[in-house]
């Protein structure tokens, strides 16, 4: 059935494409979802989630568990430079991390599911999620909202456009990097370059900083551990021979797993109130723990892959076990209240270059679509028929 709908798939994620809204500012996107399901046999629910959240639910003709299965549709502040007849007419958004693929797949599965729904033994719950890209994203908003009500399991994809086509991969246990944000504004004293002495250099006490935080991956955490501390900005620009008043820096630090977290955080401050200390100046700290580190149930995981593999779809090449991945996901929200897998499906489109997600030349595989689709309803209905 899912094949016969692949053009239709495409279709709908070419016009997502075209037509790409930032975080939280996804209206006509919703829209969009909302009048797919007009007049079908399910139950709606709009507007959570940061506004933009739907939930869909297919009612099974049998009974049995509810499962949720997620896609997310918002697009990224990056102008399109990929060469494809539909590049973005928003100038300066885009789809750059593949949400529209996601949510194509979906919308054609959810259809294909509603028509042998009298079969289905359960409900499944369709998540279809605003604002994953931006903090607090749209996953933590539309489970405090109650999507998870009533769901005993949750399962996600991803399209990764630097993996080939045909490819299915997945990890068990941690599989996706936590993360926090900081900005800190150093106050010192400005001066002349002549009479240093009259100063106090934030210029050298932002290095210090920079400098000393590199102790907190090598000597504070375990080496069989995952951490990365990130000074992403450091706005220290001013004149050659006069000695900056201010800088600021920006930057972020991941985690694989939580207890890190905290280490890192206290060590972070640690450092700045010391540095500052030494050199005799305040500083200004916003500092952000956001998502959490998401982690896929062992059993659940492992029900998933075996059932992709009993499957022998001959979409599909091979099913690999790819390690955990280093950016981080907001599907991490849903895994940690439910059991939980978030896999993946290569994407890469061959015979072009592989651009990664959020780069302005980001393209995919289209024919990622039906196996994303496919891949999909195999773990659905395996789940429904002998559960986890």
């Amino acid at each position: 059935m899912l094949e016969t709908k692949e053009q239709e798939m495409i279709e709908i994620r070419r016009h997502l494409h075209e037509n790409p809204e930032l975080s939280f500012e996804e209206t006509e996107t919703a829209k969009f979802i909302k009048n797919f399901y007009k007049d079908k046999e399910c139950t709606v629910t709009t507007d959570i989630g940061g506004q933009h959240g739907i939930l869909v639910d297919i009612e099974g003709g049998l009974p049995g568990d509810m499962l949720a299965i997620r896609a997310d549709f918002d697009a990224l502040p990056i102008h399109e430079e990929a060469d494809v007849p539909f590049r973005s007419k928003v100038d300066g958004v885009m789809h750059a991390c593949g949400h529209d693929a996601h949510t194509a797949y979906m919308l054609v599965l959810a259809e294909c599911l509603i028509s042998i729904k009298d079969r289905l033994k359960g409900t499944v719950r369709i998540i279809h999620q605003p604002a994953e890209e931006v903090p607090p994203g749209g996953a933590i908003t539309m489970v405090k909202e109650g999507c998870l009500d009533g769901v005993s399991h949750v399962f996600g994809i991803h399209v990764i456009s630097t993996m080939p086509t045909g490819v299915i991969a997945y990890h068990a246990g941690s599989v996706h990097t936590g993360r926090a944000t900081f900005k800190i504004k150093i106050q010192g004293k400005g001066g002349h370059g002549a009479v240093p002495h009259e100063a106090k250099d934030s210029i050298l006490a932002g290095a210090e900083f920079v400098t000393g935080i590199q102790k907190i991956v090598s000597r504070k955490i375990n080496p069989m551990d995952t951490v990365t501390v990130t000074i992403g900005s450091f706005d220290g620009r001013g004149t050659a021979n006069i000695i900056k008043d201010s800088v600021v820096l920006e930057g972020d630090i991941r985690m694989l797993k939580e207890e890190s977290r905290e280490i890192v955080e206290q060590e972070f401050r640690r450092i700045l109130e010391g540095v500052c200390i030494a050199n005799d100046m305040t500083y200004e700290l916003d500092y952000k723990n956001d998502y959490k580190v998401c982690v896929n149930d062992e059993a659940t995981t492992t029900r998933i892959v075996t059932a992709l593999s009993e499957a022998n779809l001959q979409e599909v090449s091979s099913i690999v076990d790819c390690g955990a991945q280093s950016p981080s996901e907001d599907f991490a929200y849903y895994a940690e209240k439910r059991p939980s897998c978030f896999f993946f499906v290569g994407a890469h489109e061959p015979g072009t270059e592989a651009y990664g997600h959020h780069h302005p030349k980001f393209r995919i595989d289209e024919k990622s679509l039906l196996i994303s689709s496919k891949s999909m309803a195999v773990a659905v209905l395996n789940y429904m028929e002998k559960g986890i």
